[in-house]
């Protein structure tokens, strides 16, 4: 496992090398006078201009079948960005980087973020280092102009075992310094656990907040997976203002049988998403503004995006 091979190169003073990182780069920019609202301090660089766009696994029986006609369609509605959800073998959706690029390009559109999940096979415990496997994942979204590389998932025996997340979280801090050095930053994306689940009477998500470098890893907040869950995105960004630089902009439907939560239409659900999407601009420190549905509710997912787009552009997004 992942969290394993880290061990193997930590130091006893993990803690401490966290927050030594955390303070210096504070530090620096705080003389600079650059700040957030009392909470941690950014580099201006990541101040970027404000993008709405697409994750594409809410098409993603639609980007199996026909991944350019589905992109065509997208750009038809008014999408100009995209997320990835499909990079496997140096291939997104089965083209190669500099084709998909150039198919993206042709069509007026970009992807600032993309989905890969970080796995144990990335670390070579022998060599101390990445894989080339994974600095070929981060030269590729370098590469076809990702801003940031966000991994989605979190195995469950790291989630139950706090030595092994806290070593784990420093391959996140690890990974941050690997992306850097192609002028992007890592992420993670919450699904409904880490409000749930907790270890040493803290919940997963205030373990992964408070030990991972807002400088180099930042938080794809998913506030229709934490809705599942009981935790409101509010309260999250009034706890880490200016941490969460990418929001899944979802809304939430009860299931059929009614005992389970579903994705839905913006607007169609019981989650306030506009007031979201404010505080997000307002508070959270949010620059990338991605829409993403799971579940339709017998409409046709590539019609979904439309209505999707429709009412984020009333809302003046």
């Amino acid at each position: 496992m992942f969290y394993i091979y880290i061990n193997k190169f930590v130091k006893p003073t993990l803690k401490t090398m966290i927050k030594r990182r955390t303070f210096m780069k504070q530090s620096a920019l705080a003389a600079a006078g650059v700040g957030l609202m009392g909470g941690p301090v950014f580099s201006t660089t990541w101040k970027k201009k404000e993008k709405m766009g697409i994750q594409l696994y809410s098409i993603r029986e639609d980007m199996k079948k026909d991944p350019l006609g589905s992109l065509k369609q997208l750009a038809g509605f008014g999408y100009k960005y995209v997320e990835h959800a499909n990079y496997v073998d140096r291939k997104f959706y089965g083209y190669s980087v500099k084709d998909f690029k150039q198919i993206l390009k042709d069509l007026g559109m970009e992807m600032p973020s993309g989905h890969t999940v970080m796995r144990d096979s990335h670390w070579d415990n022998y060599k101390k280092d990445f894989t080339d496997e994974w600095k070929y994942t981060i030269e590729d979204a370098a590469e076809i102009g990702q801003e940031v590389v966000i991994s989605p998932s979190m195995g469950k025996n790291v989630r139950t075992d706090y030595n092994a997340l806290m070593k784990f979280l420093d391959g996140f801090n690890r990974c941050g310094e690997l992306c850097q050095k192609s002028g992007m930053r890592f992420g993670y994306h919450n699904h409904d656990f880490e409000f749930s689940e907790s270890l040493k009477g803290k919940t997963l998500y205030d373990i992964i907040l408070e030990n991972t470098d807002p400088g180099l890893v930042i938080q794809q907040l998913d506030i229709g997976n934490m809705y599942h869950a009981g935790a409101k995105a509010e309260d999250i960004m009034d706890k880490y203002p200016g941490r969460f630089y990418s929001l899944h902009v979802k809304d939430e439907i009860k299931s059929e049988g009614g005992n389970k939560w579903e994705s839905a239409i913006l607007g169609k659900g019981v989650i306030n998403v506009k007031e979201m999407i404010d505080l997000a601009r307002e508070k959270g420190g949010t620059s990338h503004f991605i829409v993403e549905q799971e579940a339709y509710q017998g409409k046709e997912p590539i019609a979904c995006m439309k209505e999707n787009y429709d009412l984020m552009k009333k809302w003046g997004y």
